[in-house]
């Protein structure tokens, strides 16, 4: 059962972007990437339309360097991107990831990517995982991931995002993680965040945030379970009560 040609073409023009001292990919040369079970490739089980598709691409742990293709885009039944744990990959993510509609996870951690987070990332209507941290992204957090309806985890900590985070992000329905703790975030925190109603998780510690305080909407949110977040803040008396039914509530003093 042959897989389409054309995301053949795709996987080999990513091969070339990548280098493989543990020649892990040794066998991404010849023949068909799902019948021959190349490394990391995961098929699924034979279409409709008398193809099998590429489901997962499962590179992680491989020591892989070089950078990620934007042929990657081309992967339009995708729904795991996981390059995880290479420590070397370089580059930014490719915005042509924004093409896989089909895609549910992005797991990129533990590499060195930089550049910004694209715009068009944000488009990805089955998205359920974001998972860039330990990485060296730089520049803002697009608006556009308010359209990320279907996410549930925001794992961007231990990069380099700066800027404000945007109010807007507040409108994802289902996000339960956002962790955005060791980056170089300013402004206030957004009181809108109040109204996210699965929200769990909070990490935002050691950022640049000045001058600012924990809104005290914050008190409304009854599903979460962990805030972190570092001073300067002022706090009161009376958001200590409203939290009193926080699992973890850290307010870590930076100057110490």
């Amino acid at each position: 059962m042959p897989v389409l040609n054309f995301p053949v073409d795709a996987l080999q023009a990513i091969r070339r972007k990548l280098k493989d001292p543990r020649k892990n990919l040794r066998n991404w040369r010849k023949g068909d990437p799902c019948v021959s079970n190349w490394t990391g490739v995961i098929c699924t089980m034979p279409q409709p339309d008398g193809f099998l598709h590429i489901q997962e691409l499962r590179m992680l742990n491989l020591n892989l360097t070089g950078k990620l293709a934007p042929k990657l885009g081309q992967l339009s039944n995708l729904t795991v991107l996981n390059f995880m744990w290479n420590h070397n990959i370089t580059g930014s993510i490719p915005k042509e990831i924004g093409n896989i509609k089909s895609l549910k996870f992005l797991l990129l951690s533990g590499n060195q990517l930089t550049g910004p987070l694209a715009d068009k990332l944000g488009f990805l209507p089955n998205f359920l995982m974001f998972q860039v941290d330990l990485n060296q992204i730089t520049g803002s957090l697009p608006k556009s991931f308010v359209n990320l309806i279907s996410c549930k985890h925001f794992h961007m900590n231990n990069n380099s995002i700066s800027g404000q985070i945007p109010s807007e992000l507040s409108s994802m329905p289902a996000l339960i993680h956002f962790l955005l703790d060791n980056n170089n975030l300013m402004g206030n925190l957004p009181p809108e965040f109040s109204q996210m109603p699965k929200l769990r998780i909070l990490q935002l510690d050691n950022n640049n945030f000045g001058g600012t305080e924990i809104p005290a909407s914050y008190g409304n949110m009854s599903n979460l379970v962990k805030l972190s977040a570092s001073f300067p803040f002022s706090i009161d008396y009376q958001f200590i009560q409203r939290e009193k039914g926080y699992k973890y509530l850290f307010l870590i003093d930076r100057f110490m």
